[in-house]
């Protein structure tokens, strides 16, 4: 079994305390990771919010669950390498993803990572293994 790279998505729910989601993450044997780019979305989606209450807890839950995390994988040059080459494809193939969705499709498949995502476009990227662990 692989390690597990949490997209936006996971984060949140983990961050909203999804159940099975949870379970998922406690009974996975192998490191769970996410991506520097996920932690720009989620540092996005807080910004965006008014200054308050819901916001600072908000704060304090992404802070718990990204320092539960195995590791945060930075961008490097192969994973640079091989979002170019994968945005090449799919655009060929006429399947257009968000940057930001082909940057975190590119580190998961460059660190042979399982993307735990809800996000089904996913599943449409050549040689990515993508699991939804919110079901």
């Amino acid at each position: 079994m692989a390690a597990a790279l949490l997209d936006t998505n996971a984060v949140s729910d983990l961050m909203r305390d999804h159940v099975q989601l949870k379970k998922r993450v406690a009974s996975h044997p192998e490191p769970i990771v996410t991506s520097a780019i996920v932690v720009g979305e989620i540092g996005h989606g807080l910004s965006r919010l008014p200054p308050g209450k819901k916001r600072a807890d908000l704060e304090v839950r992404a802070q718990s669950v990204l320092a539960a995390l195995s590791s945060i994988e930075p961008v490097t040059m192969a994973i640079a390498n091989r979002y170019g080459d994968l945005k090449a494809v799919l655009e060929a193939q006429g399947l257009n993803l968000y940057d930001n969705d082909l940057w975190i499709a590119a580190t998961a498949l460059t660190c042979g990572n399982i993307l735990v995502t809800r996000d089904q476009i996913f599943s449409r990227v050549p040689g990515l293994q993508v699991e939804d662990w919110s079901v």
